[in-house]
């Protein structure tokens, strides 16, 4: 039940001492664009180097070359014989956390802006699902309740959309996920499938990302993109630029990006889209939590 475009990642930045060299003012003559991985075009995470002298995200490098026949460069089409074993270029990973955590902090404050009160929709939930009286938080009951499967209501995943519709302008809202070993969130088309067997990809009306046993991260966007992250992710911030169609989602704790699905086609109603998955015995039974948004410094 997932998937996603190109690879992108955000991770634990670790707070760099700046150098007399790197101060602040010298640092603005390092253009960022130096820092941008050719395949997922954003700062590097994790960077490595391959024997034709070029940088790419370590994971961005490994989805292209476990998806190929051949241990291609993407960006000269070097062919390498044999798998290079690639080792992190930590010098240029602390210059590209750095340029990370500063930029990813004037985006977050401008993207804050436009925060909205988003509540679950009560008639969208399938029947496991438990939501709180204020509609802000939903999570994975023990047993079915007894409720009429409406054509608006989910029938087979456990899922459950937001009551908040939009189809213009700029959104933003925040979910705790804390504690929880498997979610979905994101956002979905009016007319998506509720019914059987859903998968999560944008075709389908669905631009997700997702948590699988405790550390996978992945976008569904078809096929799935593994996306890795340095630390677990506590609270997600999701923003929709629907005229340009953007949907970007955040590690807010951290300051970081996790993954941005761009030129999407919108032209239906998108709703907030929410699945706490199952609880798993116990193991994820922590509730998904609808926020209010907290500006950061």
């Amino acid at each position: 039940m997932a998937e996603s475009s190109s690879p992108t990642k955000g991770r634990k930045r670790r707070r760099m001492e700046e150098p007399e060299s790197f101060s602040r003012d010298s640092s603005s003559l390092l253009s960022e664009d130096l820092l941008l991985c050719p395949i997922c075009v954003y700062v590097f995470t994790d960077p490595v180097t391959t024997p034709c002298g070029h940088n790419f995200c370590n994971s961005c490098l490994t989805w292209c070359w476990d998806k190929s026949q051949h241990c291609l460069c993407p960006l000269c089409n070097q062919k390498f014989t044999k798998r290079p074993e690639l080792k992190i270029n930590t010098t240029m990973r602390e210059v590209a956390d750095y340029f990370k955590k500063k930029r990813v902090s004037t985006e977050l404050k401008r993207i804050q802006q436009y925060a909205v009160d988003v509540t679950l929709d009560p008639d969208t939930a399938h029947p496991d699902l438990i939501l709180s009286a204020d509609g802000k938080q939903v999570t994975h009951g023990d047993k079915r309740q007894n409720l009429p499967d409406t054509t608006q209501r989910f029938n087979t995943y456990v899922n459950v959309l937001g009551k908040q519709s939009f189809s213009s302008g700029r959104i933003y809202y925040e979910v705790q996920v804390r504690g929880k070993t498997d979610w979905d969130l994101g956002v979905a088309t009016e007319n998506i499938n509720r019914k059987g067997y859903i998968t999560l990809t944008p075709p389908n009306g669905f631009w997700t990302v997702t948590l699988r046993n405790e550390n996978q991260y992945q976008a569904c966007a078809g096929p799935s993109v593994p996306l890795t992250l340095r630390e677990k992710v506590e609270v997600v911030g999701v923003f929709v630029d629907y005229e340009e169609g953007l949907v970007s989602f955040y590690d807010v704790k951290s300051s970081s990006h996790i993954y941005s699905f761009t030129g999407q086609p919108f032209t239906e109603k998108l709703y907030p889209y929410f699945s706490p998955c199952n609880n798993g015995g116990g193991k994820n039974s922590a509730p998904l939590i609808i926020s209010p948004v907290f500006k950061t410094e």
